[in-house]
């Protein structure tokens, strides 16, 4: 519902103004200024209705004060002063429209209409926009390795459905960009993308993360509150570490997924659920299952489609494709000039088996990228662990992982790396020749 903040010196123009639009919005009065601006503080509002005189206080300095609170909020000027230099100015300063006293509540409603439909407008362009600056695409998933094959493959088959996916894998090995490329790759890539970690809240507050509350639910709900399901209307929520949810929760949730229909707390009316479900896990859910931590019902239920994510250990031909573009990401991010890793750190990354996965990859490529004193990082940047770690003789060779190449011929080798050196660094010649070591006209004459 729309939520609309009144601001009006006048108590008897708030309660008319509060009696004419309380039953399409949710409106919220003041006739102190002061105590408006700490509403906003604490509470998103998408209209605000704006005296241009409040006592001896100026409506257009209340509109900065709003606009530097709250931008996204559109104010509409009421006021008996009607003039074209205030009017002017209330627009100028950020006002989305401007009507005089007495008010007309249908011209008054068609405005709020107009002005909630360019809110929505803003805040889909706002949200896209972020979106595509985070990138969360398919080719956000790195590696040509023959065990990730068999995930990209189910990405594509399932991204244009509605099926209820589960994802596999250990912690750190990017169960989370799966459901992002699921998401942003489908028919529902519009919509927006919800995340909550199952594990990270404590189950007093996960209920009401997932399903929102009323007024006054509980001690300390002072406004209502939209549940992450229903934040993602249109859209997919991803519900990580599901496997640690508590029980109760687990019921409410099958109830939620078999009717369809979002409860919340406090409140007898439920809202119509069009949501697409990803879940994930690094637990194993059937021995859960047998050991009665996690419903057999719910199960089934989440894991229409399950895709499992290997571990780093067995996909270690990925390493120099992921070096290659966190080596990016970080010379960015860190303001460093760092052209690669030798041939000898890279060797210590591919022999080590990587507990943490992916994650504990990445934060080993930003130490050795902020400790190196050089253009490339060495093996004495690498952190202790692996500077210190004995290597088997055939480790070097192992480390190379060639085996996947095996019965190339050394024209379609070259062929091989140089698209996927390229593609690692988004078809960026000029990066790719350095990372490659020749000339970029060289690498031109290459790619002819």
């Amino acid at each position: 519902m729309i939520k609309i903040l009144l601001i009006d010196d006048e108590p008897a123009i708030i309660m008319s103004l509060e009696f004419a639009l309380e039953d399409t919005y949710e409106t919220t009065g003041f006739t102190s200024p002061a105590e408006g601006l700490a509403a906003l503080e604490k509470e998103q509002f998408h209209i605000c209705l704006l005296d241009l005189r409040i006592g001896n206080e100026s409506g257009l300095d209340i509109l900065v004060k709003i606009k530097e609170i709250q931008p996204s909020i559109e104010v509409i000027m009421i006021t008996a002063y009607g003039s074209i230099e205030s009017s002017v100015k209330a627009l100028q300063i950020g006002a989305f429209s401007y009507i005089t006293k007495p008010v007309d509540i249908d011209e008054l409603k068609v405005n709020i209409e107009k002005a909630s439909q360019f809110n929505q407008l803003n805040s889909q362009v706002e949200y896209l926009s972020n979106e595509l600056e985070n990138k969360y695409r398919f080719q956000e998933l790195i590696g040509t390795s023959k065990a990730m094959e068999p995930v990209y493959t189910m990405i594509k088959k399932v991204c244009e459905v509605d099926s209820t996916v589960l994802i596999t894998g250990k912690s750190g090995t990017g169960k989370e960009l799966v459901a992002r490329a699921i998401h942003f790759c489908g028919k529902r890539r519009k919509g927006p993308f919800k995340v909550i970690n199952c594990a990270a809240i404590p189950e007093h507050l996960l209920e009401s993360e997932l399903f929102g509350y009323e007024k006054g639910a509980f001690t300390g709900a002072t406004s209502s509150k939209a549940g992450k399901l229903e934040m993602a209307q249109g859209g997919t929520v991803f519900l990580d570490e599901i496997g640690d949810m508590p029980p109760p929760l687990q019921v409410k949730l099958l109830r939620v997924l078999q009717s369809r229909l979002i409860p919340r707390l406090g409140s007898n009316k439920t809202v119509r659920l069009d949501v697409r479900v990803i879940t994930a896990t690094n637990v194993d859910l059937k021995k859960a299952i047998e050991e009665k931590n996690f419903r057999e019902d719910l199960f089934f239920r989440i894991n229409v489609i399950e895709i499992h994510l290997p571990s780093l250990k067995k996909r270690k031909e990925d390493i120099p494709l992921l070096v290659a573009h966190y080596l990016k990401q970080y010379n960015s991010e860190h303001n460093l000039e760092v052209r690669g890793f030798t041939r000898e750190a890279i060797q210590r990354l591919q022999a080590y088996n990587y507990p943490g996965n992916i994650r504990e990859l990445v934060n080993i490529i930003e130490y050795a990228m902020v400790m190196t004193a050089g253009r490339e990082v060495g093996v004495e940047d690498l952190p202790e662990h692996l500077k210190n770690m004995p290597l088997s003789p055939s480790a070097g060779s192992q480390s190379l992982s060639l085996q996947p190449f095996v019965g190339l011929t050394l024209r379609e080798l070259e062929e091989k790396f140089i698209q996927e050196t390229l593609k690692a660094y988004d078809g960026h010649r000029r990066k790719t020749a350095e990372a490659l070591g020749i000339s970029e006209r060289n690498l031109r004459y290459k790619l002819n």
